[in-house]
């Protein structure tokens, strides 16, 4: 199995996550989106299992390394979470999907030396483009109102993840194994989810979910199991997606996060029949038309890439 396929999958298992995040925080069984993104970063610790399985130990220096981009990650994931919480999955997911690609091909040009063909440039383009074309909202003429609610949270995410996913491309790159890098920055990433309680207005708001699970423990329960096994759906994801990354170019296996825009808008859309005030999909025959030529585009870019 080879990158692409690796990266392909990785963006379908991701995109469900996505789709029941949005579920989840829209349906309030999740009260805020920090303490979607707390639970998340403590559940990372239990990448912990695969440590004997190419895990060793590291110096200092690295650890605080690691430990920073796992925590840059959780802040860039709650900012996602913000932005989900506020406007329709299939908008947000594109200009993270967007950003993100961006800002770790200039990265990588100055800290990875990573030099791309023209035909890996031209796909990176084209799925860029096409990411941000199947986000664009046509009644926003009409509105009045140039960006959606949750735009500028989606910018901070994407600069945030690229910045994260870059420094784990470059630990890929030192370590030359994929799972000693990828256990220890999760662990950073249960660190970010501890540091939110240093801020006292979130660590009441997440201290209040403890009371919230004593008086309502059936739909808790229901609540945490559907939250857990969402996490390890975006678990298995971020492995497959993270393993895509060492073995091929972190700016094309970010590029090809436009995949998983088709499968959030396909998937969105179809849960908009049976959950529509929570799944805010429009789906009139100008907004169609548009996301079918963006997802071509998107096609087109995941060719290019994959052209050796």
């Amino acid at each position: 199995m080879n990158w692409l396929i690796i990266a392909i999958l990785a963006y379908l298992l991701i995109a469900l996550e996505i789709i029941l995040d949005k579920f989840l925080l829209s349906s309030k069984r999740i009260s805020h989106p920090v303490v979607y993104a707390f639970y998340s970063g403590i559940l990372s610790a239990f990448t912990l299992v695969i440590f004997p399985f190419g895990g060793h130990s590291v110096g200092i220096i690295n650890f605080i390394l690691y430990a920073v981009s796992g925590m840059v990650f959780l802040y860039g994931i709650l900012c996602l979470f913000s932005a989900i919480n506020k406007s329709e999955a299939s908008q947000v997911a594109p200009v993270v999907g967007a950003v993100i690609p961006l800002v770790t091909y200039f990265l990588s040009l100055f800290f990875l030396k990573e030099r791309l063909g023209l035909l890996e440039i031209m796909g990176v383009i084209f799925l860029i483009t096409g990411g941000l074309a199947i986000s664009l909202n046509l009644s926003v003429l009409k509105e009045k109102r140039r960006f959606f609610s949750g735009f500028y949270p989606s910018i901070l995410a994407g600069v945030l993840i690229g910045i994260s996913m870059t420094a784990m491309k470059r630990f890929y790159e030192v370590e030359g194994e994929f799972i000693n890098a990828f256990v220890w920055t999760r662990l950073g990433v249960t660190i970010g989810a501890l540091s939110l309680l240093f801020f006292p207005a979130w660590r009441k708001i997440i201290r209040g979910t403890f009371l919230s699970f004593r008086q309502e423990r059936n739909r808790s329960s229901q609540t945490g199991l559907l939250f857990i096994f969402n996490k390890v759906l975006g678990g298995f994801g971020s492995i497959l997606t993270n393993y895509a990354i060492s073995l091929g170019a972190v700016t094309v296996v970010n590029a090809m996060v436009s995949l998983e825009f088709v499968f959030i808008l396909v998937i969105g859309m179809l849960l908009s029949f049976q959950f529509p005030k929570i799944f805010r999909e429009r789906y009139s025959f100008p907004i169609l038309m548009q996301k079918i030529i963006a997802i071509a585009i998107i096609a087109l870019g995941v060719v290019l890439v994959s052209i050796k």
